[in-house]
């Protein structure tokens, strides 16, 4: 596998946290058998990432548009986050509850299309999350050290320590320095300027001391110094509110070899997440999704936010657009969908079924136009998956023998703790593409009606699948196929409404009789 690095700097040229970072990780995957790269981002070209399997992207301040446009077509890079590069401002501590204003949001597309965005705290992870939606999140918890690093650092340790604080002799602004000397002028704490200049004389130097001032003016995403003073043996004052380390509770409250130990195993599972990460093959997880837009457009951003909200990302959300004066004027530019079909035709529900055809991805996932997943949705259909291989959906029906479409149902509307067989589904569906295939085998016996019928029949009929619900676990909507359900599929636009409910239920029932006469087996036929 080739993995291309990029960054604005590395170590070679800036010694900053971040690039230290960077080259701890960089050695690790190479020491793992990994081919890696490194190319800046003021040099990188969009034909140059084409050469790679895999990007991890770290400080991209100086990458170009194309660039950025070149990864979000190919989904297939990591974001290594250092700092706040979603913010225009770089620093999101300065909004009341780190909430950001909308038109100060920068790079949404691009975190959105990561395949996961790597922090290195919990405050971190919080605060993007709470900004951009459908971001794949994960805290690694720790800034990465080398082992030697680390075997240095703990030499450290026992050596005697003055009665005087440091404070790091800083030039840039935003460490602080001058606060850091108000506060000890403040609080008669007796202290020694410090710089860092070689990073083993420099710890060398602040093991020798009883603690360390450090009050940054931004929020650090981390703080590999406080760390460093932290296993050192040091106390640290400091604005915690403005430290990552902090938020990680259980490594703020250790000292010394305890917090080396911390950092140790946090490190060691970092770097395996970054293998894995870049060894795992995705592809057979790739999910296309399709979406329905007949009357109901207004629930269409919430659609798409639900569903790039999911712990597993789809690869590509469409919109299937059938013609009604209701979306007309709509602007569909504005829902952030990555393909939009427009027809000026009602092709009905088999519309969408056709555009599936189309997928290139091994899964294909359909909603109705009033369905909103749980953030776990595709998650539990992959779980699924593995243990019951078929044709998945959100509301299952079990048809009663001799009532044609007289049925018991199971899913959201009926939650059910364990996988449940059933003889067909509706409201969501997730399917491979290839059982896509098997439903236009035949004509549909009904083209305005019976689509999740057809679909079970004939992929029964024909490759011999089966037709399942996912767990619903009562109380835990994340894994639910539609959260809003009986709010959303009761309105005057609901095809099933109680108006037009006997001829909705007529065409059902022939559709049924139709399938059973010509080899379909319900449940109860083979239950008996």
């Amino acid at each position: 596998m080739k993995v291309l690095f990029l960054s604005d700097f590395f170590s070679h040229s800036f010694s900053g946290g971040a690039e230290s970072n960077d080259e701890n990780l960089i050695n690790y995957l190479i020491s793992e058998g990994l081919e890696v790269k490194k190319d800046s981002c003021m040099s990188v070209t969009p034909s140059d990432i084409r050469q790679y399997d895999q990007i991890i992207v770290s400080n991209f301040t100086h990458l170009s548009a194309e660039c950025i446009a070149q990864l979000v077509k190919d989904k297939n890079f990591i974001i290594y986050e250092h700092d706040h590069k979603y913010v225009a401002t770089r620093d999101p501590s300065k909004f009341s509850n780190f909430e950001i204003p909308r038109n100060l949001i920068i790079n949404e597309d691009f975190y959105r299309a990561a395949k996961v965005v790597v922090v290195l705290s919990k405050i971190c992870k919080d605060i993007l999350e709470k900004n951009i939606s459908g971001v794949n999140v994960h805290n690694i918890g720790c800034s990465l050290w080398s082992s030697k690093k680390l075997d240095f650092i703990e030499s450290l340790l026992g050596r005697e320590k003055k009665e005087k604080f440091a404070i790091v002799d800083s030039p840039n602004p935003i460490k602080g320095t001058e606060e850091a000397k108000r506060i000890c002028a403040g609080k008669n704490i007796d202290y020694d300027l410090i710089k860092i200049s070689d990073h083993e004389t420099f710890l060398t130097s602040l093991a020798s001391y009883e603690g360390l001032v450090f009050i940054p003016q931004v929020l650090e995403t981390f703080s590999r110094i406080s760390m460093e003073a932290k296993m050192l043996g040091c106390k640290l004052v400091t604005k915690k509110s403005l430290i990552g380390m902090c938020s990680e509770q259980k490594l703020f409250s250790l000292t010394g070899i305890d917090a080396i130990r911390e950092i140790r195993n946090r490190n060691k599972k970092a770097f395996a997440f970054f293998k894995n990460s870049l060894l795992n093959n995705d592809k057979d997880k790739d999910i296309t999704v399709i979406l329905n837009c007949y009357r109901r457009p207004e629930y269409l951003k919430e659609q798409i936010d639900s569903i790039r909200n999911q712990t597993i990302k789809p690869k590509e959300i469409w919109v299937w657009v059938n013609h009604h004066e209701d979306n007309a004027s709509f602007d569909f530019g504005s829902i952030g969908a990555d393909k939009v079909i427009k027809n000026d035709h009602n092709w009905k529900f088999y519309g969408r079924f056709s555009a599936a055809l189309l997928a290139q991805t091994k899964f294909v996932a359909l909603f109705d136009d009033d369905t909103i997943p749980g953030s776990r949705w595709f998650e539990n259909c992959l779980e699924t998956y593995k243990t019951h291989p078929g044709i998945l959906g959100g509301v299952g029906v079990l048809l009663k023998e001799n009532r044609y479409y007289g049925h018991n149902r199971v899913g959201w509307s009926n939650p059910n703790e364990s996988v449940q067989e059933v003889d067909l589904v509706g409201h969501a569906w997730f399917v491979e593409r290839e059982s896509i295939i098997d439903l236009w085998r035949e004509e549909p016996f009904c083209w305005d009606n019976g689509e999740d019928i057809q679909l079970s029949y004939m992929a029964q009929k024909y490759s011999g699948t089966k037709t399942y619900v996912p767990p619903h676990p009562a109380g835990n909507l994340d894994m639910f196929s539609s959260t809003k359900g009986m709010s959303y599929g009761v309105d005057s636009k609901a095809t099933s409404r109680p108006d037009n409910h006997q001829v909705f239920y007529n065409q059902r029932d022939e559709c049924v009789r139709n399938a059973t006469k010509n080899g379909w087996e319900p449940v109860y036929t083979r239950l008996s």
